[in-house]
């Protein structure tokens, strides 16, 4: 049976000071960035899903979580990754529990990447015909990461054609004060939009002249250049 040792050691082998550097400035590992703390190992996220890969069938849940709570930057994703898989494949307890685990841990998924690597794919799915209150709690917490978890675990639904989660977060966090959060907001709407144009623009209607820039941005990307100019100048 596998060990996060073995992950632990694998992840390492590919590690690159250089490529550790750049990450670190990337994802703000420095002093002030969100990302404050954090260390890298620089190891490219297509490495990262091979390794994933490799593990996911016999490491534990267990051993899995232990690279979640106590390893770099690069073991938490690759544990976040293996955790995706097994939730995919799993039956419902299993499912259950990697829901959550991953609860138990949203301080140590403090990143974007990691958010947005989990938050889809385990959070969301085991939502979809759950009572989703668990949602409000993590939009008001006081953790950004759990903010972006509430947000971005709404892509399940959007892409399924349910919206109604999306424009909720989206009024209780349309001022929220961490751009992650905006940006999160912004990218989703842009999915809804993707599949409903209307839908988004009567979000959007009473809500554009007074929701952030960035996440205004983020919503109207896909518009039509002359569609974005009208979003931005309040010409509508």
């Amino acid at each position: 049976m596998a060990t996060s040792v073995d992950v632990r050691r694998d992840l390492a082998s590919l590690a690159d000071p250089r490529r550790a550097e750049a990450s670190g400035r990337f994802l703000q590992m420095v002093p002030g960035g969100y990302g404050e703390g954090d260390m890298a190992l620089g190891v490219s996220v297509p490495d990262q899903r091979k390794v994933a890969a490799r593990y996911w069938r016999d490491l534990s849940l267990a051993e899995t979580t232990r690279l979640l709570t106590d390893g770099a930057h690069e073991e938490r994703l690759t544990s976040l990754l293996i955790l995706v898989r097994k939730f995919t494949k799993g039956d419902e307890p299993e499912r259950a529990h990697i829901f959550d685990t991953v609860l138990a841990n949203t301080s140590r998924i403090n990143n974007w990447d990691l958010v947005d690597s989990s938050a889809p794919y385990i959070v969301g799915p085991w939502l979809m015909d759950k009572d989703r209150s668990v949602l409000d709690r993590l939009a008001e917490s006081s953790l950004v990461w759990d903010r972006r978890i509430a947000v971005m675990a709404t892509f399940a639904f959007v892409k399924a054609g349910d919206f109604e989660w999306t424009f909720r977060l989206g009024d209780r966090l349309l001022h929220d004060p961490h751009d992650l959060v905006r940006k999160a907001v912004g990218w989703m709407l842009r999915e809804v939009g993707n599949r409903d144009r209307a839908a988004e623009e009567e979000f959007l209607a009473r809500r554009y002249r007074v929701m952030p820039r960035v996440m205004l941005r983020y919503a109207i990307e896909k518009f039509e250049p002359q569609r974005r100019r009208d979003y931005l100048s309040g010409a509508l």
